[in-house]
């Protein structure tokens, strides 16, 4: 590879970027504007939040047991095994369930958003909406992005609490620990600076998601290659920046709330 197709490379990668980042403000933007779509809003929440239920919390609890049954062979060696539940909730609350969750709904929604939207582009019925004066950035993307937004939270929360109930189920089969015992220790060292900062920080990863799904899709060419390739990318695009920007929100809050650190 040459030096002029390394700058070419670099130079395309930054330029899709900066088209990025507008596409996303602008859906930010346009989400304070009227009208607002509250029903197709509802619809995607439905799409997006309700129907990544199942995974989600089959995926918090089998996380629950698998977590448990590594860390209570390890705690039990410094003579720390009533700390579990407590590690458990830490753990799940601070950082494991708001980016498994922003990873599995990378991976669900926004290949779906990414393949609809690019299958909608290529057929040509993005164009007929904005031929009958349909606003079809409001219509298609910005409740995308929005549902996106309000879903991670909603779902980040699920996913802590099943990954607790998972624990809950490998340590009473262990130590026949009863659920109020278990649920005293678990969040006797939890503050709300544990809590809810992660939480919260879940509202980027799903305008992630959203932007990036719907920047693809929208704009995806080449027929039905470009369909799959839009919901390729999708996945990985923002799989990548959530953990990229993962890093900078943690950073982020242990300096506003210095008890999370």
């Amino acid at each position: 590879m040459d030096r002029t197709s390394i700058i070419s490379g670099a130079e395309e990668f930054l330029e899709r970027t900066g088209e990025l980042g507008i596409f996303g403000a602008k859906s930010i933007r346009e989400a304070f504007r009227p009208p607002f779509e509250f029903q197709q809003i509802g619809q995607q929440l439905f799409e997006v939040g309700w129907r990544s239920c199942p995974l989600i919390l089959a995926s918090g609890i089998s996380v629950g047991i698998v977590m448990s049954l590594h860390t209570r062979s390890s705690l039990e060696r410094f003579g720390a095994g009533s700390m579990l539940p407590a590690v458990l909730a830490l753990a799940s609350f601070k950082e494991l369930g708001p980016l498994i969750v922003g990873l599995l709904v990378a991976g669900r929604v926004g290949a779906g958003i990414g393949a609809e939207l690019a299958g909608m582009r290529v057929t040509e019925q993005i164009d007929a909406m904005e031929a009958l004066a349909i606003n079809s950035f409001k219509y298609l993307v910005v409740t995308r992005v929005l549902a996106c937004m309000l879903a991670l939270p909603l779902l980040t929360i699920i996913m802590d609490f099943s990954v607790l109930f998972g624990g809950f189920i490998s340590e009473h089969s262990a130590s026949h620990m009863s659920l109020g015992l278990y649920v005293k220790r678990a969040f006797e060292s939890v503050d709300w600076a544990d809590y809810v900062p992660p939480t919260v920080k879940t509202v980027v990863f799903g305008w992630i998601i959203g932007s990036v799904s719907c920047f693809l899709g929208y704009n995806a060419t080449q027929g039905s290659a470009g369909v799959g390739r839009a919901s390729t990318r999708s996945v990985v695009w923002s799989s990548l920046l959530l953990i990229l920007v993962d890093v900078l929100l943690v950073k982020i809050i242990f300096f506003l709330f210095p008890r999370a650190a």
